[in-house]
């Protein structure tokens, strides 16, 4: 069987592609070059989410890259923290930390204008924050927490940074989930937010995550000059699945990922030259996937619904520019 067999030998099981095994196998058949390794001097990468998972696993594989990095976090006080983790690793690099909530528009805008001020060049954006909710809450503009946060605050930083973005003609990396695999495109119809009813924290996520996969190829048609990926870590034994998925967790915990496994796509996208994929593409393991594994899936990403996705997200952050 050949290496690409393989690969999507395990990718269609799900569960070894998913965990450890599929990780372990996939880097050492393809021999990956190590993030340390890989140099990114003179480039300003912002990440969101870095605090904890998968967002802190990123930035400390990326601190030895001469990368500047800048991170955006709601608590400025962990966030302030691993800077000096960070900057006592690793002197030369340079770190900034810049304080948003991204589920609240009017702090995802402000810190955006706080970032394209100082950051007329922005080489890599990544989409990294998040959460699973248990329970449904709501966000101060009146939208679902969930997708809020994972969706259109994600959908108004990259609006208000494309002009930063365009001139270092760089790149947006969107975390995003293989839950996502489970979940059909919502059709927004009325301007309501998509939600899922009864609400359930784990499908409304999957359909947050489903919603991100597809503005990703949106926004390569839209964004020509800048390059959009989104990918899915697999299953990382992240502070986040403790919280959020204990069972999932105690069930699948031998073969889980590391935070470590999970992010090195993350960073691997962000400092790959050039994209080995074209813009709009969606990663696992330094692979392209499909983004859909199921009939249903697929026949639910119709133009319009896409269309009304696009309508319903450039509605929602209008005021917010």
């Amino acid at each position: 069987m050949s290496r690409r067999s393989l690969s999507a030998a395990l990718d269609a099981a799900v569960v070894p592609g998913f965990s450890r095994i599929g990780y372990e196998v996939r880097s050492r058949l393809q021999q990956w070059q190590r993030i340390n390794e890989m140099r990114l001097d003179g480039r300003t990468i912002v990440v969101t989410g870095p605090t904890s998972g998968l967002g802190l696993a990123t930035v400390r594989m990326l601190a030895s890259s001469g990368a500047h990095l800048v991170l955006v976090a709601r608590n400025r006080e962990k966030c302030d923290a691993v800077a000096a983790e960070i900057r006592q690793g690793h002197p030369t690099c340079d770190v900034d930390v810049v304080v948003a909530e991204m589920g609240d528009l009017e702090s995802v805008a402000s810190a955006s204008r706080e970032l394209r001020e100082k950051f007329p060049r922005i080489d890599v954006l990544v989409h990294n924050a998040g959460a699973l909710l248990q329970n449904r809450s709501i966000s101060k503009q009146g939208i679902e927490q969930t997708v809020a946060s994972h969706v259109v605050g994600p959908f108004l930083m990259t609006s208000m940074l494309r002009d930063s973005l365009r001139a270092a003609n760089g790149r947006v990396v969107t975390v995003s989930s293989g839950g996502m695999y489970a979940a059909s495109l919502p059709a927004v119809e009325g301007g309501t937010c998509p939600e899922v009813i009864p609400y359930n924290g784990s499908k409304q996520y999957a359909l947050a995550k489903r919603m991100q996969v597809t503005l990703n190829e949106m926004w390569a048609s839209e964004e020509p000059a800048v390059e959009f990926v989104a990918m899915h870590p697999g299953w990382a034994d992240t502070p986040g699945v403790q919280e959020s998925i204990p069972l999932f967790r105690k069930i699948t915990k031998p073969i889980l990922r590391t935070s470590e496994q999970g992010a090195d796509t993350i960073a691997w996208l962000t400092a790959v030259r050039p994209m080995p994929g074209m813009s709009g593409t969606f990663w696992c393991d330094r692979e392209i996937r499909a983004i859909h594994k199921t009939p249903a899936t697929r026949k639910s990403d119709s133009v319009a619904t896409r269309h009304a996705l696009w309508e319903w997200c450039t509605h929602s952050i209008q005021q917010y520019l």
